[in-house]
């Protein structure tokens, strides 16, 4: 059985995002709406709803914020995890 850390890790790590599907799978295990989470970071709603429809990207400093966030949703909510890239 793979390692949920490991997991995790692939996913979300300082600086890189996991796709944007994950993003909104991780908010939504975390039963977290997307004004929740903008408050959080200290965006507003509209640039998560962006995010987590790709159309954007979060600037550097917004992306450490954003990317140690859903790290901690998907250290609570590892189900929500899937397909991580890399690994079988």
């Amino acid at each position: 059985m793979p390692d949920p850390m490991r997991r995790i890790d692939a996913v979300v790590d300082a600086d890189t995002l996991p796709p944007p599907r994950v993003r909104q799978q991780l908010r939504l295990a975390g039963g977290l709406t997307q004004a929740e989470v903008a408050k959080a970071i200290g965006v507003q709603r509209v640039a998560v709803a962006r995010w987590e429809a790709g159309l954007t990207q979060p600037h550097r400093n917004n992306r450490l914020k954003y990317a140690e966030f859903l790290r901690q949703l998907a250290e609570e909510h590892p189900a929500a995890v899937q397909e991580v890239p890399g690994e079988d």
